[in-house]
């Protein structure tokens, strides 16, 4: 349904930009969003964007540096993350289809992807 790319290494202070591609199923009228996990923690909230992409809502951690937009004549959303911090290390998965608003708990959304690793070295 869904499907997470564009993990990798960066250096702190680095860019990376996480992409998403999901089944039109998945790609409802809904919310989407990004998660990230550390081993040991829970799934953490990062962003999430509503489906005009008009709406969006960030983790304090990473709000001014990470941006979350998406385009819905492709099926794609996408996670743009600037200022990368060692602390930003985690495999980051992306959500679709939440009627919640803001949704920041892992049980708001219906569909998962499997995640893409990101490790920021310092």
């Amino acid at each position: 349904q869904l499907q997470a790319s564009g993990g990798g290494l960066a250096q702190a202070g680095g860019s990376l930009r996480l992409s998403c591609v999901a089944s039109r199923h998945a790609f409802n009228n809904y919310g989407m969003g990004w998660f990230r996990q550390t081993p040991g923690k829970e799934r953490e909230f990062v962003a999430a964007i509503s489906w005009s992409g008009e709406g969006t809502y960030y983790a304090d951690s990473v709000k001014g540096r990470f941006t979350i937009s998406r385009d819905n004549a492709q099926n794609m959303l996408y996670l743009q993350m600037n200022s990368l911090k060692p602390e930003d290390t985690a495999v980051y998965y992306c959500a679709a289809d939440s009627t919640y608003w803001p949704p920041v708990l892992p049980e708001n959304f219906l569909y998962w992807g499997r995640g893409t690793q990101v490790t920021v070295s310092s």
